[in-house]
């Protein structure tokens, strides 16, 4: 059976393919939640959830595993730096990621 021009598989973008377009665009820190707000890798700078958009995010369902699934936040902050944070969603979420997204005023989704 080949693919149809309306499957929905054709059209999806993987995880990886999802983070090399986003370094490709400059959202190249990697971002991570700790206990003081949202961190850059290295910790040198930590964020308020005031101080971030989120100007798109992309989820991934596993085909396989309901553990694979995750989402992709593409971060601007207030100071000019673009990057991403990954987590789980569904039940594998992790609460501090969650907690910290939720509090993000700014969100939005655009169309790919």
């Amino acid at each position: 059976m080949h693919p149809t021009k309306n499957d929905a598989s054709l059209k999806m973008k993987t995880l990886s393919e999802s983070i090399t377009e986003s370094i490709e665009k400059g959202y190249v820190e990697n971002f991570k939640v700790i206990t003081g707000g949202l961190a850059t890798e290295d910790e040198a700078r930590i964020y308020a959830a005031q101080d971030i958009v989120i100007p798109n995010f992309f989820r991934f369902e596993g085909y396989s595993d309901p553990e694979d699934n995750c989402i992709l936040y593409l971060i601007e902050t207030s100071d000019g730096i673009k990057g991403m944070l990954i987590d789980a969603y569904g039940a594998e979420a992790d609460v501090k990621i969650s907690d910290f997204i939720r509090a993000v005023e700014e969100i939005h989704k655009k169309k790919n």
